[in-house]
């Protein structure tokens, strides 16, 4: 880094020798304690041989979710991610990370450009891949003060009271329309699966209850899959990792739709139909 002194800037190295020798064992080498390929012996995830163990014999899902948390799970498990992801990517371009799919498309980008920049805008604190971080840290921290004694109209009762009043709750209340039509279909394939409703999304239906009762809103698809997995053991970070893609079908849908019609027809807009805040109109000086 360059030293304080604006006179005569010179490289000043960290002379901890931990740190040197650390960096020194790193130089040229690439470490992974997730896997690789080794010419003429396989390929490894996770200490699983890739074509040995995995391929054909695994599901996408179960590789999918082994890349992401070093966990090789059940067919069940894996089929239940893989219909939830279904569920979070829909072909609407009023959605904004599909709508950037679509302007991609009308501005005829590659289809990789416009999955990846319309994945990439869901990774934000109200919708996508992040929301499902505050949803399951929410729903296992409740989960852990059920254990100490409190029941669902406490947990709720010092949630309202934090919210000056107001029900705000990851996983509970949509902002365009009450109730989620997905959660009957998730439900219906979880008990096709095998599975029960396990400690976290029992508490999860006891909070919807109460919210139900005294604000007349529900859960959301966020509430009901942060309960579910927290009952199959997952962290709030394992399951970011697991969904980092969740939007990308639908992204891809709706780059296709707007790439077949003609260039730069989507949301097209006029001069007026600006919202303009800005400085008053002035002459340039001539």
């Amino acid at each position: 880094m360059l030293s304080n002194d604006k006179d005569s800037p010179q490289v000043v190295s960290n002379s901890n020798p931990e740190i040197i020798d650390f960096l020194n064992r790193q130089r040229g080498k690439i470490f992974s304690k997730t896997g690789g390929w080794f010419p003429g012996k396989g390929v490894f995830s996770h200490g699983y041989s890739m074509l040995e163990e995995l391929v054909g014999e695994k599901s996408y899902f179960q590789i999918l979710i082994l890349n992401a948390t070093g966990k090789l799970v059940a067919k069940e498990l894996a089929d239940w991610v893989e219909a939830i992801y279904g569920c979070l990517s829909w072909p609407d371009p009023r959605i904004w990370c599909n709508q950037i799919g679509a302007l991609a498309g009308a501005a005829r980008t590659s289809v990789v450009a416009a999955t990846t920049i319309g994945s990439l805008a869901a990774d934000s604190r109200s919708y996508g891949p992040y929301t499902l971080l505050e949803g399951l840290r929410f729903i296992q921290r409740a989960h852990a003060q059920f254990l100490d004694g409190a029941d669902a109209q406490e947990i709720v009762r010092r949630i309202i009271a934090a919210n000056r009043g107001k029900p705000y709750i990851v996983g509970y209340i949509r902002p365009i329309a009450k109730g989620d039509e997905r959660l009957e279909a998730m439900e219906r394939y979880a008990k096709k699966l095998g599975f029960n409703i396990g400690s976290h999304l029992s508490l999860a239906y006891d909070i919807e209850k109460i919210l139900m009762r005294e604000f007349d809103e529900g859960m959301n698809i966020n509430g009901y899959m942060s309960a579910f997995l927290s009952d199959q053991g997952f962290t709030p970070e394992e399951v970011y990792q697991m969904f980092a893609a969740m939007v990308a079908s639908g992204v891809t849908a709706c780059y296709l739709d707007t790439c077949q019609r003609p260039a730069d027809t989507f949301l097209p807009l006029r001069c007026e139909d600006i919202d303009y805040q800005g400085p008053a109109p002035r002459a340039v000086p001539e």
